[in-house]
C-alpha cells in the first residue's frame, strides 16, 4: 500500500515536533552551505562541497524521530543535515570539509562522507563516496539488532531501528535491490528514507527507475510500506516522516518513503546546472522548503523577528566554527600509513577503534597458543575449517556464519555442514544469491560488535562485492580508527580435478590491493585451523582462501592441534631446510614444490608463506641470504602476480647476496582453463618446478 500525503490521517500536529529546534539546525545547514559555496570552494579551503539546499528541512525532520539507543543509520554524502540533527558538532563538521587535523578523516577523504560512532544514540557508520553503498552495511546493522536483540538478550535494541538514507538514483544501484531484498524476506526493522531531487547530476530521475517514482514501482513489492510525498511542505512531510518511523520502530516490518525535494544548487559545487533552463530552476526555487517553513512559522508559531534571529544567529555559530578550524593545523603527514590495520603500543595493548568488532563491544577473545598437539585425530583441510568454526560458535555468541547454501546443505563443499542443527539457523543461515548484499551485511554486523563469517562460495563471486569489500578494507583508516569491521570472509577458489574462468580463478593478488584486508592461503590442515581461529579472534578483516584441491588432498591432512591452535599472521613456516637455494611457495604448490624438491635431490630451504598479508619478509630474506638463490611459485598469473612482489624486494634487499637472477613459475596470463589437459599445460607441475629447481642451482 502506498500512503500519500492526500491520504494521511490522524497526522500529528505542527506542535509535535519541536519546529524551533528544526528551524535552528536547517539555519545551520544554510549557513554552511553559503559560507563554503561563496567562500571557501573558491579559496579552495574546501575542495569537494555538496550543498543540502532544499534536502535540509526533511532531514533534520527524520533526526527528531531517530531516538532509539541503537538506531543505525548509512548515510551518504549529502546528508550533513541529518548528522546535524543528530549532534554532529558545527566545528566536527566544518573542520572534515576543511580537511582540517582532527576533523572526521585527518584530511583522509573527502569531508563529506561523515561518521558518527556511538555506543548509545543514533549511530552513523561511515559514509562511502560510492553511490548506493550505504544500503546493506545499514540492512547488516538491523539483522544485528534483532539478533542483539533475540540472542544476546541486550535490551537496548528493543524498539531500535536501521536506515538507509539516498536519493533516488541510487534505487538504481546493486546495493539497493539487495538491501530491498534482504530486508523484505527477513522483515528486518528498516526503512528507506529517499530524497528525490529528479537529477543524478544531470541525469534524469526516468532514467532511474520507470516513470521517475521508485515508490510508485514499489507499491505491489511484497513485505514493504511505502509512502511518498512532497519534501517542501514542512507539516506534511512531518506527519509522514513520523508515520515512518513509528510504523517500523512498533514492528510492523520495513518500509521506505520518498519524499520529492527541489535541489537548490548543483550536484556539486563543481557543477553549474546548465543542463536545466531557467524556468526548471525558478520551479525548484519556488518550492525552497526553507520559505515554506517560514510561512508555516510565521506568525503563528514564532515571530518574524525571532525568525530573523535563529537565521542570524545560525550565521554567527558558523563564522564562529570557522574561526575555530582556521587555527586547527593541517593534518600531520607523518602519519598517513597509521590505521591500515589494528594497531598495538609498546606495552602490547590494542589502540582500539570507537566503534565495531568484538572488542568495542567488550568481549576480548582468548589469545590461544601456538604450540599445537600432536596427539590430535589426522583430518582432512575441510574438517579443519568445519571444526574451527564450530568451536568458535560453541565459545562466542556473537559469531554469525552466513552465505549462499551454508545452512541446510552445509556449504558446497561441505565446510559448514551440520552447523546450523546445532547452532540455530539465525547464526548460520542461508542468504539470497548476492554478494553485495552478503558482504555489505556484513559491515554493518561488524559495525554492531559482531563477528561475522560470510562466505564467497568461489573465488570469482566475490568480483559483485568488490566495492563493499574494498570499502570495509580502507574504513579503519579513512576514519582514523573511528570505525572498524572486523570480520573472516571465507573464500574457497583455486583449481581442482578440472579448471574453468568461473569457479577455479585464485587471483589472490586482488585481496593484497585491497587496503586493510589481511589474507591466509594455509597449505594444510594444522595451518587452516590456526590461521582461521587467529582472525576469528582478531581485530582486522581477514580474507581466508580456502584452495579447492586441497580440502580433502591426502597431502593436506594434518593431527587436529587442538581447540587453542593459533597461527600468527605474518609468519611463514620452514618445510625444508638447505643450502643451494631458497623456494618460496603458498597455498596448493606447496605439496608440488616438495614434491619437486624431492625428485630434484637438491639441498634447498622450502617456505611456506601461509599469509601473504602480510607475508613474511624478515624470513624470506633471511633464507635467500643464506643460500644466494630463490625460486618463486604460485598458482596465479604471472604478471602482477604476488611473486613479482616477493623478487622485487629480494632485488632491492638481497642484490649482492644473490648468486643467480631470481626465477618464478606460474600461469601463464589466461583464466583457468577447463579441460584436465589444458589445465595441466598451464600450472606449475612437479615436472616444470623440478626443472627449474636443478636448472637454478647449478647456475
Amino acid at each position: 500500500m502506498v500512503a500519500s500525503l492526500r491520504k494521511m490521517q490522524q497526522a500529528p500536529t505542527a506542535g509535535a515536533f519541536e519546529w524551533r529546534t528544526v528551524l535552528r539546525h536547517v539555519a545551520i545547514s544554510r549557513a554552511l552551505d553559503d559560507l563554503e559555496e561563496s567562500t571557501l570552494l573558491p579559496d579552495r579551503k574546501v575542495l569537494y562541497q555538496f550543498s543540502a539546499r532544499g534536502h535540509d528541512l526533511t532531514q533534520v525532520l527524520l533526526s527528531t524521530q531517530l531516538t532509539g539507543d541503537q538506531d543505525g543509520i548509512g548515510a551518504y554524502y549529502r546528508s550533513r543535515p541529518l548528522l546535524l540533527g543528530l549532534g554532529l558538532p558545527l566545528e566536527e563538521a566544518l573542520g572534515s570539509t576543511m580537511m582540517r587535523a582532527g576533523g572526521m578523516s585527518d584530511g583522509r577523504d573527502i569531508g563529506v562522507v561523515f561518521n558518527m560512532p556511538r555506543k548509545v544514540g543514533p549511530c552513523v557508520l561511515p559514509v562511502c563516496g560510492g553511490v548506493g553503498a550505504q544500503y546493506t552495511p545499514a540492512v547488516g546493522w538491523a539483522q544485528a539488532l534483532r539478533y542483539r536483540l533475540t540472542r544476546l538478550g541486550d535490551q537496548t535494541c528493543k524498539n531500535s531501528i536501521a536506515v538507509a538514507h539516498g536519493g533516488e538514483a541510487s534505487t538504481a544501484t546493486n546495493g539497493f535491490w539487495a538491501a530491498l531484498n534482504i530486508v523484505t524476506t527477513e522483515r528486518l526493522p528498516f526503512l528507506f528514507f529517499i530524497e528525490d531531487n529528479g537529477y543524478g547530476i544531470s541525469v534524469s530521475s526516468r532514467h532511474q527507475t520507470p516513470g521517475g517514482n521508485i515508490a510508485r514501482n514499489l507499491e505491489s513489492f511484497g513485505g514493504l510500506r511505502v509512502l511518498d510525498g512532497d519534501g517542501s511542505d514542512p507539516s506534511a512531510a512531518a506527519a509522514l516522516i513520523q508515520s515512518a518511523v513509528a510504523g517500523v520502530r512498533s514492528g510492523d516490518g520495513p518500509a521506505l518513503i520518498r519524499l520529492t525535494v527541489p535541489r537548490l544548487s548543483g550536484h556539486s559545487g563543481q557543477d553549474t546546472q546548465t543542463y536545466k533552463s531557467e524556468s526548471e530552476i525558478a520551479a525548484e526555487n519556488a518550492k525552497d522548503p526553507l520559505a515554506k517553513l517560514r510561512e508555516q512559522l510565521v506568525p503563528h508559531t514564532i515571530s518574524a523577528a525571532d525568525w530573523d534571529r535563529e537565521m542570524a544567529e545560525g550565521r554567527v555559530a558558523v563564522a564562529s566554527a570557522l574561526a575555530a578550524v582556521e587555527r586547527r593545523p593541517t593534518p600531520d603527514v607523518s602519519r598517513i600509513q597509521r590505521y591500515v590495520f589494528s594497531e598495538h603500543g609498546d606495552d602490547g595493548s590494542i589502540d582500539l577503534q570507537q566503534q565495531g568488532g568484538l572488542r568495542c563491544a567488550g568481549v576480548m577473545p582468548a589469545p590461544g597458543t601456538e604450540r599445537p598437539n600432536p596427539e590430535g585425530p589426522r583430518i582432512n583441510l575441510v574438517t579443519a575449517v568445519r571444526r574451527t568454526l564450530e568451536h568458535e560458535l560453541s565459545t562466542n555468541p556473537r559469531l554469525l556464519i552466513f552465505g549462499e547454501d551454508v545452512g541446510r546443505k552445509g556449504g558446497v563443499h561441505a565446510a559448514t555442514l551440520g552447523l546450523q542443527e546445532k547452532f540455530g539457523a539465525d547464526r548460520v543461515f542461508d542468504t539470497s544469491l548476492s554478494e553485495e548484499g552478503i558482504i555489505g551485511r556484513a559491515v554493518g554486523m561488524a559495525a554492531s560488535g559482531l563477528m561475522p563469517v560470510p562466505e564467497i562460495q568461489f573465488r570469482k563471486y566475490a568480483d559483485p562485492a568488490a566495492e563493499q569489500l574494498n570499502d570495509c578494507g580502507t574504513m579503519r583508516w579513512r576514519t582514523v580508527n573511528r570505525f572498524a569491521a572486523p570480520m573472516v570472509v571465507r573464500i574457497p577458489g583455486g583449481f581442482f580435478k578440472c579448471g574453468d574462468p568461473w569457479h577455479s580463478q585464485s587471483n589472490e593478488v586482488q585481496w593484497l590491493h585491497g587496503v586493510g584486508w589481511r589474507l591466509a592461503m594455509p597449505s594444510n590442515a594444522q595451518d587452516a585451523v590456526g590461521l582461521l581461529r587467529s582472525a576469528l579472534r582478531g581485530n582486522d578483516p581477514t580474507i581466508f582462501f580456502e584452495h579447492r584441491s586441497l580440502l580433502d588432498s591426502a597431502s593436506a591432512r594434518r593431527p587436529y592441534p587442538g581447540d587453542e591452535f593459533v597461527v600468527p599472521f605474518g609468519k611463514a613456516t620452514l618445510l625444508r631446510e638447505g643450502t643451494m637455494l631458497t623456494v618460496v611457495s603458498w597455498g596448493a604448490m606447496v605439496e608440488r614444490c616438495e614434491q619437486a624438491l624431492e625428485a630434484s635431490g637438491k639441498s634447498a630451504d622450502l617456505l611456506d608463506l601461509r599469509t601473504l598479508s602480510p607475508w613474511d619478509r624478515e624470513a624470506t630474506l633471511a633464507s635467500v641470504r643464506k643460500t644466494g638463490r630463490c625460486l618463486i611459485v604460485h598458482e596465479d598469473t604471472m604478471t602482477a602476480g604476488f611473486g613479482a612482489e616477493i623478487a622485487a624486494v629480494l632485488a632491492k634487499e638481497a642484490f649482492f647476496d644473490l648468486d643467480a637472477p631470481i626465477e618464478r613459475l606460474a600461469m601463464p596470463d589466461v583464466p583457468s582453463p577447463h579441460h584436465p589437459a589444458l589445465l595441466d599445460a598451464v600450472l606449475p607441475s612437479v615436472e616444470t618446478i623440478t626443472q627449474s629447481i636443478v636448472a637454478l642451482s647449478e647456475i
